[in-house]
């Protein structure tokens, strides 16, 4: 009996050990391949770039997708991008970041009303991003929809009411709704973020006007 525990003990011992060089060996070809792929994006070789980690491509793995999402907007391939970032999406449900890659080629595109589905989502999972806030803020606000950017600029300004991109755009957005007084006090709120700002500048004499 304890020679056959002992055997058995040795072989778990041996299994284990095969397991964790298996999983070395993986990881150094997995780190390898992106070594290389991030030397031939920094060339511009884009689709060299995809051929290195697709020899190592794994379906399960968000890393891969994701950069593979990228790395195919890079080489224009805006469906196989669109498709990459859908599975990094399957994969982490609940990340922002392959939603804001997946963006990309949506706009590339010109799918405006899924880029609106896609930051109204991010927002859903993260209320307070801004970035998403702004984004979709001028989609509409280039939509002449000036109502509905309106809403998304001033969350922006409410938690950071000396942000210069978010004061602009607020500024000039209260401006297109006919709001002088206010958008001169944003507008002025910039000349002090940035004093010789050519926009702010600009706005504030027609806001004066």
């Amino acid at each position: 009996m304890g020679t056959l525990r002992k055997t058995i003990v040795i072989g778990i011992f041996a299994f284990c050990g095969t397991s964790y060089m298996v999983a070395q060996q993986n990881f150094t070809e997995l780190q390898d391949a992106f070594r290389k792929s991030y030397t031939l994006e920094a060339n511009g070789d884009f689709q060299l770039s995809i051929n290195e980690l697709k020899t190592v491509y794994q379906e399960d793995t968000y890393e891969i997708n994701l950069r593979l999402g990228w790395l195919n907007y890079m080489a224009g391939s805006f469906n196989e991008s669109i498709a990459f970032y859908q599975k990094s999406m399957e994969l982490m449900p609940y990340a922002d970041e392959p939603k804001f890659g997946y963006i990309f080629p949506l706009t590339a595109l010109g799918r405006w009303d899924e880029v609106i589905v896609v930051y109204n989502q991010i927002l859903e999972n993260s209320p307070h991003n801004t970035k998403a806030m702004y984004y979709l803020g001028t989609i509409y606000y280039n939509r002449l929809q000036y109502d509905k950017a309106i809403a998304y600029f001033k969350q922006i300004v409410d938690l950071y009411p000396f942000d210069y991109d978010g004061l602009l755009i607020y500024a000039w957005t209260k401006l297109k709704l006919g709001n002088k007084k206010e958008a001169k006090d944003l507008f002025q709120k910039v000349l002090l973020n940035k004093p010789k700002d050519a926009s702010a500048t600009d706005g504030l004499a027609l806001a004066s006007s």
